[in-house]
């Protein structure tokens, strides 16, 4: 990622390189042009360039004649509740997701407070290279407004996915590490709002981060320890910007980010919530697709990318979706992937079952992730395709989001980078030799 990386749904680079004030000017300019009529809210992750680039985007919507409603650090589903509430035209995230502290981004939302589809955000970006913009007249220069409590929408649509009292008699004592990002804020209030007692680790947003912010094991090593050092009975690990969650149950053990999803539709199931179909995308673990399938629920996969999980969720009326990164989506809440929801119903789940979080991942379907890539040019992709089609004839074979290979009890994707020249290889089986040996496989027909 040494070039800026300009998809559909923003903007990505390293502040100073290739993302500069220009960029974020000329790219909320074009963002402006591009939307109807009306406010448009921003917002940040704790990140230190955070406030120099939101102060660059306020001045391209203003003088775009837009009304800005500034909510200041709020996490991403937080930003989505907003455009919904306010009455937005759309929004605009500052933030980098996981990325190292020397990055920082953008993230757009449409009116109906989701990122944005794919056809909306490809006229932005076509907009940004074309240099369009609609600048006011003096007369017509926007203004800037802020929010009195950017947070209290987001926590009340969240604690309406749970039975509080049931949590709330539990008094759990739990630990949120937000790693100094923009979960902080509402995190800790909504687990206060639960009865829990909490051991808050990074929960200010000043963007010097901890560790390396995504929230992977390797990087939650000395998060594991203090969850067991402080009794608690689950670690909630949140990445910068608050739409992924990772878990670490009381014996210190990381639970991950598939893990995530794959409780959260456990409980959706069991509570009745589910009056239609479950979505995720087609780099997700099966385990979510078993849990659904126990309870006569179908599952629908699409494209990866949280956009395209929000598309087939509205398409398929669907009651639960989300990403195996950490990203349950409630519907109820918002078509944003959210931590928040997460730990909110990963709590419902322990007190409703009365096991703790080490059971219940025990519990849940036992597969294996592989994950690998290769250097293969795009051109070549369509040739690679049909080799893994012709080899595995007994898998049903899905083109579309690269080439996917599913049997009964194991699944290959392999699908192009959009932003490198590269081909990505995920495989899940019942143990991790197998997965490795499809993703070994496929890689041999790459040559």
């Amino acid at each position: 990622m040494s070039e800026l990386i300009i998809s559909v749904s923003g903007l990505r680079g390293i502040l100073g390189e290739t993302l500069t004030p220009e960029v974020a000017v000329r790219f909320a300019a074009a963002f402006s042009a591009s939307m109807p009529e009306g406010k448009i809210v921003i917002g940040r992750d704790g990140r230190t360039t955070g406030p120099m680039l939101r102060s660059a985007i306020v001045s391209a919507l203003t003088a775009s004649g837009r009304d800005v409603i500034d909510a200041d650090v709020a996490a991403t589903p937080t930003i989505g509740v907003l455009v919904r509430e306010l009455g937005a035209v759309g929004a605009i995230a500052i933030s980098a997701s996981h990325n190292p502290p020397e990055y920082n981004g953008i993230k757009l939302f449409g009116g109906d407070g989701r990122v944005l589809d794919a056809e909306s955000g490809a006229k932005i970006r076509d907009a940004y290279f074309a240099g369009t913009n609609r600048w006011a007249t003096y007369d017509q220069i926007g203004e800037v407004s802020s929010v009195e409590d950017p947070h209290a929408a987001h926590l009340e649509k969240v604690l309406a996915t749970v039975e509080v009292d049931a949590i709330k008699a539990k008094q759990f004592r739990v630990l949120i590490d937000s790693n100094h990002g923009a979960g902080g804020l509402l995190g800790v209030r909504l687990l206060e709002a639960l009865g829990c007692t909490v051991e808050a680790m990074g929960h200010e947003p000043t963007g010097k981060f901890a560790h390396t912010p995504e929230p992977t094991a390797e990087n939650l090593q000395g998060i594991s320890a203090d969850v067991t050092g402080r009794q608690c009975v689950v670690g909630f690990c949140q990445d910068p910007d608050a739409d992924r969650l990772a878990l670490i149950d009381e014996t210190g053990r990381y639970i991950g980010e598939e893990c995530t999803l794959a409780l959260c539709v456990r409980q959706a199931m069991e509570t009745g919530r589910t009056s239609g179909p479950i979505v995720i995308n087609g780099a997700t673990s099966s385990m979510s697709t078993l849990i659904a399938e126990q309870h006569g629920v179908e599952t629908f996969r699409s494209a990866v990318g949280e956009a395209n999980v929000c598309d087939l969720m509205i398409a398929k009326k669907a009651a639960y979706g989300g990403e195996g990164n950490g990203g349950p989506i409630d519907p109820t809440v918002g078509y944003v992937r959210d931590s928040f929801v997460g730990m909110a119903q990963t709590l419902a789940l322990l007190a409703r079952t009365g096991k703790p979080l080490s059971e219940l991942a025990d519990e849940l379907p036992q597969l294996s992730i592989h994950k690998s890539k290769a250097g293969v040019s795009a051109e070549r992709l369509p040739a690679v395709f049909d080799k893994l089609e012709a080899k595995f004839t007994d898998a049903e074979a899905t083109r579309g989001d690269g080439m996917r290979l599913q049997w009964s009890d194991r699944w290959l994707l392999v699908r192009g980078s959009n932003t490198e020249p590269i081909v990505r290889m995920i495989a899940e089986a019942p143990t991790a030799d197998e997965a490795s040996s499809l993703c070994d496989q496929a890689a041999e027909l790459l040559g």
